[in-house]
């Protein structure tokens, strides 16, 4: 039972490298020999099978194993499911860093931020992103979503702050219903101890206008992490200056946004609008 409990909280990173452990020792091999046989260290094959390596492995690696193991193109199969699975395969490093922050304050714009969305919202959300994907392409996306509210439920979750433009929520995603059921979700949300939620309103002006959409994580031990999107993927920054800076922007929005609040009182003005 507690094996099986384990297996279900591995990443798809950590459950490849598992795999891999898992053959490799059934084919009599040491790290070193399968290294040798893929053309890769045996320090590079310890870090694929402990789930470290970041953002993948590489396809060459991948190979290297089929061709080790004799598993005629499952691993190469494997590893691009990851790369094409439920999040995208750079956005896995920054999900594991996710997961162990004691803080995390997200600034967004035009969307409600990933980790509040409702499954119907992020459903519009990822058809709009990816409209040749296929339902169930779809609802794996929207599944994996959801999995992100699990650090709700740990042992001493983070401390979640949202700052929310305007704007997100007079976007109509899904529908008038769909928005409905997202403000109402919201205002749920923020009941809990561990959520706090300001909207920052139009009449902020040009520090709403002016500033993109990021995240800061923060940590019990090592330096805070900004983390910020482009049409490319994610980057990370770890240096002290550029956390120190983004803090600065965060307090300024802080300042310009409503207060908690006030903030509950407009989304419940929206949530009517919505239901109308």
């Amino acid at each position: 039972m507690g094996d099986a409990l384990d297996e279900e909280r591995l990443n798809p990173l950590q459950r490849f490298g598992q795999d891999v452990k898992q053959v490799r020792l059934g084919r009599k091999l040491t790290q070193m020999q399968l290294g040798r046989a893929a053309g890769y260290s045996e320090g590079y094959v310890s870090k694929v099978e402990s789930g470290k390596l970041l953002p993948l492995p590489s396809q060459r690696f991948a190979q290297g194993c089929d061709v080790a193991f004799g598993t005629n193109g499952l691993f190469s199969d494997l590893l691009r499911r990851i790369d094409e699975g439920d999040h995208p395969s750079w956005f896995l490093p920054y999900l594991q860093l996710e997961r162990r922050a004691t803080r995390i304050m997200y600034y967004t714009a035009n969307l409600v931020t990933g980790i509040v969305q409702t499954e119907e919202y992020a459903r519009a959300v990822f058809r709009a992103a990816h409209p040749r994907s296929d339902s169930e392409a779809i609802e794996a996306k929207a599944a994996a979503r959801m999995r992100r509210r699990e650090v709700f439920e740990t042992d001493e979750p983070p401390l979640v702050w949202i700052i929310l433009f305007e704007a997100g929520l007079r976007t109509v995603v899904g529908g008038p219903e769909t928005m409905a059921g997202q403000i109402e979700y919201l205002l749920r949300s923020v009941q809990s101890p561990h959520v706090r939620l300001q909207v920052l309103p139009f009449s902020a002006g040009a520090p709403a206008a002016h500033m993109k959409p990021y995240t800061l994580l923060q940590f019990r031990d090592g330096p805070g992490v900004l983390y910020m999107e482009t049409r490319l993927g994610g980057r990370m920054h770890d240096s002290a200056d550029a956390f120190a800076s983004a803090l600065d922007d965060y307090d300024l929005l802080r300042a310009h946004a409503l207060s908690p609040d006030a903030s509950v009182t407009l989304m419940k003005s929206l949530l009517k609008e919505y239901r109308a």
